[in-house]
């Protein structure tokens, strides 16, 4: 674990919540619990640091903004839990469409389409 500085919060990247992924992008031959997954999901050496207002930040981006996890409040342990937000990701759909042609591609020979 990373060392804390004065007022920095510790942090775990979690899957998407029902309120992040209603409505995202899932492509066809795809099971919809995919679309909950993130690419950085059960990260933990991660700090955050609240504003002025001792207020945590509402999102955290990787990849160039290219990945969004939403803010989800804290839990048990009193880390800052984000939740991957595919509907704030746009890499969301290029990598829903990766997954669906893995999933085609491994389907067997009868069901592909």
């Amino acid at each position: 674990m990373a060392t804390l500085l004065r007022g920095e919060v510790p942090v775990i990247l979690q899957p998407a919540g029902t309120v992040q992924y209603q409505g995202a992008y899932c492509p066809p031959g795809v099971p919809f619990a995919e679309v909950r997954r993130g690419p950085f999901d059960g990260k933990q050496d991660i700090m955050a640091r609240p504003d002025a207002d001792g207020e945590l930040p509402r999102h955290m981006t990787f990849g160039n903004g290219s990945v969004v996890y939403e803010y989800d409040g804290k839990d048990a342990k009193g880390r800052a839990v984000y939740r991957y937000a595919p509907l704030l990701s746009p890499s969301h759909r290029a990598v829903m469409d990766g997954v669906a042609k893995v999933y085609a591609d491994n389907a067997p020979k009868g069901e592909q389409r």
